[in-house]
């Protein structure tokens, strides 16, 4: 994989995380299976990637955290967009759009 794959995966989880968590906030394993049941089993994101995306996106300041309790009865941090993560979440939304429709004109040319 290069650097610029790993970029643009990386970027792509980051959104996937923040789309998430504006639906509401949650711990991390809920983020990952709301993404995987989203996805229709389609996305399923490793733990070894999503943590280190959660510290990510907390240091950036586009999510943050309180502790709860979660359904099994365990302490866990429920995390939730901050208005920077939300006018993020906006900008990439429309970046990937504009995106997605380029690549689909490419893909759809006779």
């Amino acid at each position: 994989m290069t650097k610029a794959d790993a970029d643009l995966l990386q970027g792509t989880l980051d959104v996937l995380i923040l789309k998430t968590l504006a639906l509401e906030p949650m711990h991390g394993y809920g983020v990952s299976l709301r993404i995987q049941q989203i996805s229709k089993d389609v996305l399923r994101v490793q733990q070894g990637s999503l943590y280190p995306a959660l510290y990510r996106l907390e240091q950036q300041g586009m999510i943050t955290y309180e502790w709860g309790t979660s359904e099994n009865g365990r302490k866990a941090k429920f995390y939730r967009l901050t208005k920077a993560g939300l006018k993020k979440l906006e900008t990439e939304t429309a970046s990937w759009e504009r995106l997605s429709a380029a690549v689909t004109r490419i893909l759809q040319t006779a």
